[in-house]
């Protein structure tokens, strides 16, 4: 299980990303390389606090049903939905968003679990600490995954 809170994991998900490029290529999706670190980096703000997001109607509806599958073992499936205001279709700069994704993740690990926990997830709403730490961690693997990383 990918955790931002664990050091192993996290150190396995920031050698991956050191090894994505601008002209990585991605296996599925729509997101450039460029746009899917402006991605990430946005919905981790959502869990550093910079962010915050209200829990939406769809997920206070569909997110006790998939909450379990969401948080647990298994990664997420290729081009799974995710909140349009997440979608990045203009053109990027990547060495400024890969910079700015790397300094969310270590802004997200110094403010720890318990500044997590006080975030509000769009789409799941209330998550611990720990949750936050792997869904975090599960969504960047996703990505990475998405670029043959």
């Amino acid at each position: 299980m990918h955790d931002l809170f664990d050091v192993t994991s996290r150190q396995s998900i920031l050698e991956r990303l050191d090894r994505l490029d601008a002209t990585s290529v991605r296996q599925w999706g729509k997101m450039d390389a460029a746009q899917m670190c402006a991605h990430c980096a946005t919905a981790l703000e959502m869990g550093t606090g910079d962010k915050p997001r209200k829990h939406q109607l769809i997920g206070r509806l569909l997110g006790p049903l998939v909450r379990r599958k969401m948080l647990g073992e298994e990664p997420f499936p290729r081009n799974s939905p995710t909140d349009p205001t997440f979608v990045f279709t203009d053109p990027r700069d990547f060495a400024v968003e890969k910079r700015r994704l790397q300094a969310v993740i270590a802004l997200f690990v110094v403010r720890g679990p318990a500044r997590a926990a006080e975030a509000t997830h769009s789409f799941l709403g209330r998550l611990s600490g720990e949750e936050w730490g792997r869904m975090m961690g599960k969504h960047l693997d996703h990505h990475l995954r998405q670029f043959g990383l």
